[in-house]
Parts: structure tokens; C-alpha cells; sequence
């Protein structure tokens, strides 16, 4: 299966032999019996060490991303931590984004740190920046592109090199771009993370992570450490993901299509300051993300131009899009990421400017989104 949206929907889907069921079945179990002692059926035994609806999610999601090993979780956070637990050692040092995600940072901060991993934020739009940061107990860099919520554009191919002459293995958080949008193990990357939260499942009713790799050895190793640690996606959230993937192509297009209308108004608002989008040639990271990304995807983020006040107001007015954390769902999702998902980075390195707005745009008409834009900003100021 060579095309994206064949393999979205028949990647690890095979209609069920025993009833022609053409979607998995949902295997709420716990266990399973057991053929004689050690005679498992198909390799399944308990539903935490691997579960089939859970199984076809791994294996669909790897296939997007063309890589050898899927393993899904409870939650991005879930895949993040089982990640790290994994490939870091006290005294380790890892390189993350200057804006990274919030959850991420609170992660590697005040958890990860506690246990003897150090680490230091630089910009990962700058290669040079990346390579004077990396230190020879570096284990990992951590990357974002676009990163969450100022969207600058990471080069996955430069800092693949960068990182693996040091020795380092390069993980790309690619919820924000998806596997349609993006495939970072093309590029070198060791590691992709999801939030299947987002985009993947797309319909903002389920939470889950995932981790994709193109080495079988590191794959084992994360399966070992997914089973050990026990934070895996059950078979319902399982299956929701799997559903969502089989129209993530048609669903990003349309987001991508509707993010542009809504950055070209911004650009025209006398009430906005910056936009943050990069689709934009002016966008310092627009060569790179057109040479590795298909499209520039539906996030947006811009800045208002009466400030820290005027931005709450923004969201606060806002009707058509719901003020709420998250993203990547049909609805369009309005937020103040300094007050809301990157409120844990406040009075650190990582500290969001007070005047952004963050708009995950969705897949409504998009002249009503942009009419809710207007009316929104125009009440603000």
C-alpha cells in the first residue's frame, strides 16, 4: 500500500476473519485464554502488555509515519514519559525547544530533572544554536516543528546530522504538523511523538499518545518499557484513534485551507500585531517547512495589539470559536496559551509573550470563522 490514505484506512485493518467485520472490533478485555500454559492466541495474554485494537492503532499509525514500530498511550504525556524513562540516565542531558509545549517542559522540569537529567532550552529553529547546546552527555534533542504556540520551523534534516554526530538520539514531536503534513523518520529523526489527542483522532473526544521509531532495537525497547510502565491507550480510545486516522488526509487539507483564509484576514486587522503562521513568506522558517512539510497546517497563532488585556477579550468574545485548551479537532479552538496551556512555563525561559492569541482552526464554513474573528477583535479593543 503506497498512498497515504490507502494505508490510513487499511493499515493494520484487515477485516475480521472471523465475522468480515471491515472496522477492528473493539477487544474490551482484559485478558485472554490461554491455549495450555504459555499457548497464547496470536500473542496476546493480557491487555496491557498488547491488546488488539490496539495493536491495529500501532500498527496503522507506524505506517504513516513509515516507520518499523507503533506503540500507543493513555495520553501525549504517557508517550513522553515512557520515551524519556526509557533512552535517559541520571546524569543525562537533553535540548529542548525555547518554546516547547508546556506539558513537556513541566515534564522534563520537575520530573525529569529530579532524577539526575539536565537540560537546556534553545531556540530549535537555529541549527547553530542546537550544536553549541549539545554537550557530550547529551542523550537527547527534543524538537518540535512547528513548535507550540509560537509555530517556528525546526530543520529536521540539519539537526538530525547535528545530533546524531553527537552521538544523541532526535525526537520530533510531530502533533502539530501530523503524519500527512509531515514524516520526520524520512528526514533522520529517531523518534516521532504524537498527542493523538489532536489531530489524529480529531474529533476532540478521546485522549492519547503515541511513539513511532524506525529501529526495531529501540522499538523493543520501548515495548518493554510501555508494558512495564503500564500507560497504554485502551481498546475504546484505541479505536476512536484508529477512526479518526482514516480521514486525517481529507480533515487536514481542509483545516490547511481554512487557516490560510483566516491568516490572510488577520494580516489585513489594524487590532493584530503579528501573525505567526508559516505559510507566510515572511515567516523566518517558511523555506524549511515548504521543503519538509506538504502544507504549513491549521494552527495559528498571532499577537493583539492592545496587549495582554485586549488578547483575553479576544478569546473571551469569541463565539463561532470555542475558548478551550487543546486542539487539532473539527472545531475551531480559541485560546491565551500564557494564561491556559503554557501557563506551567510562566517566569521561565520558556514564557509565552501576554499579548498571544492561539487559534487551532477547524473545519466549519470558514466565512463564519472569520466574521467570529472580526467581531471578536473589533470588541476587544
Amino acid at each position: 500500500m503506497e498512498g497515504f490514505e490507502t494505508r490510513a484506512i487499511h493499515a493494520g485493518q484487515a477485516p475480521d476473519p472471523t465475522t468480515g467485520a471491515v472496522m477492528p472490533p473493539i477487544y474490551a478485555t482484559s485478558t485472554f485464554a490461554q491455549d495450555g500454559v504459555g499457548g497464547l492466541r496470536g500473542g496476546y495474554e493480557y491487555s496491557r502488555s498488547a491488546n488488539p485494537t490496539r495493536t491495529a492503532l500501532e500498527e496503522c499509525i507506524a505506517a504513516l509515519e513509515e516507520g518499523r514500530r507503533g506503540l500507543a498511550f493513555a495520553s501525549g504525556m504517557a508517550a513522553e514519559d515512557t520515551l524519556l524513562r526509557t533512552v535517559l540516565k541520571p546524569g543525562d542531558h537533553v535540548v529542548i525547544p525555547n518554546d516547547a509545549y508546556g506539558g513537556t517542559y513541566r515534564l522534563i522540569s520537575k520530573v525529569v530533572e529530579r532524577w539526575g537529567v539536565s537540560w537546556t532550552a534553545v531556540p530549535v529553529s537555529d541549527v547553530d544554536a542546537v550544536r553549541q547546546a549539545i554537550r557530550p552527555e547529551t542523550a537527547v534533542v527534543w524538537v518540535e516543528t512547528p513548535t507550540n504556540p509560537l509555530l517556528n520551523i525546526a530543520d529536521i534534516a540539519a539537526l538530525a546530522q547535528v545530533t546524531h554526530d553527537a552521538g544523541a538520539l532526535l525526537v520530533v514531536d510531530n502533533t502539530f504538523a501530523t503524519p500527512y503534513l509531515q514524516q520526520p523518520l524520512t528526514l533522520g529523526a529517531d523518534v516521532v511523538v504524537h498527542s493523538t489527542t489532536k489531530y489524529c483522532g480529531g474529533h476532540s473526544d478521546v485522549v492519547g499518545g503515541a511513539l513511532v521509531v524506525g529501529d526495531p532495537t529501540l522499538g523493543d525497547q520501548l515495548a518493554f518499557h510501555q508494558n512495564a510502565i503500564g500507560a497504554v491507550a485502551g481498546p475504546f480510545d484505541a479505536w476512536l484513534v484508529l477512526r479518526g486516522l482514516k480521514t486525517l488526509a481529507i480533515r487536514m487539507e481542509r483545516h490547511c485551507d481554512n487557516a490560510e483564509r483566516v491568516v490572510e484576514a488577520l494580516g489585513r486587522h489594524p487590532q493584530v500585531s503579528e501573525i505567526l503562521y508559516p505559510g507566510l513568506d515572511s515567516h523566518p522558517g517558511h523555506d524549511v517547512a515548504r521543503r519538509q512539510m506538504r502544507r504549513f497546517g491549521g494552527m495559528v497563532s498571532f499577537r493583539v495589539a492592545g496587549g495582554e488585556n485586549a488578547a483575553v477579550e479576544v478569546c473571551n468574545r469569541a463565539q463561532v470559536f470555542t475558548l478551550g485548551e487543546s486542539l487539532g479537532g473539527v472545531e475551531s479552538l480559541i485560546e491565551h496559551p500564557g494564561r491556559m496551556t503554557h501557563a506551567s512555563a510562566a517566569g521561565s525561559v520558556l514564557e509565552v509573550p501576554n499579548d498571544l492569541v492561539r487559534l487551532s482552526v477547524g473545519i466549519e464554513s470558514v466565512d463564519d470563522l472569520l466574521a467570529d474573528l472580526d467581531q471578536a477583535l473589533k470588541h476587544a479593543t
